[in-house]
């Protein structure tokens, strides 16, 4: 067996080179303790970025927080004042690192393992070295896959959909308890739409959203990590509100028989972390930057 069906048999990607030098992000932009919410937030913005990077006086990192972090915590603050909220008091200080010695594969199972989107990287003395992405690890195999993988082989067949006239509470329902990222609105099998959790964030929270409900219904809700049907009822007027209203309509799709680098392309080039599968224009599955970064987690 050559080695071109080997590693289909296998469904992994392995590389040429597994330096981690090669992918690691040097520049990482980072935020010290006493930041304000506010001023990380407008970090966060001009840059561009999902995350940022604690570190303390000596350039050692002490937490990590997220775009996602800083939307929870904006719910949570009643008549708080926004500009006293400092990053050391939502930061996560549970730290997931990696050794600038380790190699890609060590960080795609670390990633794996702990259900996380970036790896802090460390350099002697524990000094930030640098920050490793799941948008790194799947560049990495455009340049060096020792063979091509049709996205067949490793995307995820089972697909949560929803359809355009679907409720948004029923939306965000699903991602909350399917813990995934984005849904594919479909009808008749072909997808017509996605909506990601990021539609769900306080920032980017649709104003006839904000204006028609209670806030304080809307903070439970958005803090809650169930939701059952008393709660549900008690925003019913929220329901007609539907999936149509929020979805980025004409999504991106990938053939199923594509190489993974195509959908690679297509994720990097459009700023997104996942493509609905189609065949013959039907949806058949999803391909994810956490796909790649466990087929390379394989090796």
């Amino acid at each position: 067996m050559d080695i071109f069906n080997e590693l289909n048999q296998y469904n992994i990607l392995q590389l040429k080179n597994v330096d981690l030098n090669q992918i690691i992000i040097k520049r990482t932009v980072t935020v010290n303790p006493n930041t304000t919410l506010l001023d990380a937030r407008n970090i966060l913005l001009r840059h561009n970025l999902k995350r940022l990077v604690v570190i303390d006086s000596k350039n050692k990192p002490v937490g990590i927080i997220t775009e996602k972090d800083i939307a929870k915590t904006i719910y949570a603050l009643g008549d708080k004042p926004i500009k006293t909220v400092k990053v050391s008091g939502f930061m996560s200080k549970k730290l997931v690192t990696i050794k600038k010695t380790d190699t890609v594969y060590d960080c795609a199972k670390l990633m794996k393992k702990n259900h996380i989107s970036s790896i802090i990287v460390l350099g002697k003395d524990s000094v930030l070295e640098g920050l490793i992405t799941k948008t790194d690890l799947a560049s990495i195999f455009l340049t060096h896959a020792v063979a091509p993988l049709k996205v067949s082989k490793i995307m995820t067949k089972k697909v949560i959909t929803v359809m355009p006239g679907d409720s948004l509470l029923y939306v965000e329902s699903l991602l909350i308890h399917n813990r995934i990222a984005r849904i594919v609105v479909q009808r008749n099998r072909t997808p017509v739409g996605v909506i990601t959790f990021r539609d769900f964030v306080p920032a980017k929270l649709p104003y006839w959203i904000a204006q028609s409900a209670d806030p304080k219904e809307v903070q439970e809700y958005r803090m809650k990590n169930n939701v059952d049907d008393f709660r549900v009822n008690q925003m019913s007027h929220l329901l007609h509100f539907k999936a149509v209203d929020i979805m980025s309509p004409n999504p991106i799709t990938v053939d199923v028989d594509e190489d993974v680098g195509v959908a690679v392309l297509l994720m990097i080039r459009n700023n997104i972390s996942g493509i609905p599968v189609v065949k013959k224009l039907k949806l058949v599955g999803i391909i994810t930057k956490t796909d790649i970064v466990k087929a390379i987690a394989e090796n």
